[in-house]
């Protein structure tokens, strides 16, 4: 098998390694939702350094700006969701030239998670404007860095580390959603048993016992948002903050009402059943 054959299977399996751990973060199975922009600012880039320059520097700082892009344009991520779909931005860039698969993936995947660690925990323009310059440095590392450290099948243990490497941001998700639905639970909008069976990555995808496997998944994906919602709004000002507050009210409203349906379908379900 010829390298840029083998190189395109590659971007292919990257695609497919990426849409399978996304699914387990997000329960949400529109997976090109969100991955248009990154790809379609990957193949910009990838033009970029076809008809102008592949050198690593450009590499760099043009998916540092491809990044910003999404970041501006694209939904809303966590820094682990940024460095998998910033690793598409990349894996769409090698598409113009296949030899550079290990430095777009690479430097697209450390921008990614950069600047959207930037949008997530800073608030301050100014500390973001820092993050993203050390960002567009660490990006022309991760270019450099295969060209001068070549170890064997290196394409392939690269395409292998980005969803490793997403894997293990979904672990700590895991710690950080259940230690803030923990807080909910104690405050009683979601049950204890929902925090176990929500934050679980295995668990949360069947039906645990809802008449709607759907309507499970959604109140997944909210309980989830509900987490995402109180780490942003540690150490923001005072005016986001209540915005944050409204939006995680009207998110405990939504987790209680679903709650509600649910057992009343369940008790219909089973008085139907005895009759």
């Amino acid at each position: 098998m010829t390298a840029p054959v083998l190189n395109l299977i590659l971007i292919a399996t990257l695609f497919a390694a990426v849409a399978a751990v996304r699914f387990f973060r997000t329960l949400d199975a529109i997976f090109w939702r969100d991955a248009a922009t990154p790809v379609i600012a990957g193949l910009i880039a990838g033009a970029v350094f076809f008809f102008i320059s592949d050198h690593f520097v450009v590499i760099g700082i043009v998916l540092t700006l491809a990044a910003l892009y999404v970041r501006l344009t694209g939904r809303e991520s966590e820094p682990g969701d940024g460095m998998l779909l910033g690793a598409l931005t990349g894996a769409a860039a090698a598409l113009f030239n296949l030899d550079r698969f290990s430095e777009c993936v690479l430097a697209g995947a450390i921008t990614g998670y950069g600047v959207t660690y930037a949008a997530f925990y800073v608030r301050q323009r100014g500390k973001q404007i820092a993050i993203d310059t050390v960002t567009a440095l660490a990006a022309i590392l991760g270019a450099l860095a295969p060209r001068l450290i070549r170890i064997p099948d290196q394409n392939i243990v690269v395409a292998i580390l980005i969803p490793l490497l997403g894997i293990a941001a979904l672990l700590k998700q895991w710690r950080d959603v259940t230690h803030e639905l923990m807080d909910e639970a104690n405050l009683g909008f979601i049950d204890v048993d929902d925090v176990r069976i929500v934050s679980h990555p295995i668990r949360r995808l069947g039906a645990a016992g809802w008449a709607d496997p759907r309507a499970r998944r959604e109140f997944v994906r909210i309980a989830n948002r509900i987490a995402l919602r109180k780490r942003q709004q540690r150490d923001r000002p005072e005016e986001e903050v209540r915005l944050y507050q409204v939006e995680i009210i009207k998110l405990r409203m939504q987790l209680q009402e679903m709650s509600t349906i649910d057992q009343e379908v369940r008790l219909h379900d089973t008085i139907a059943g005895r009759e």
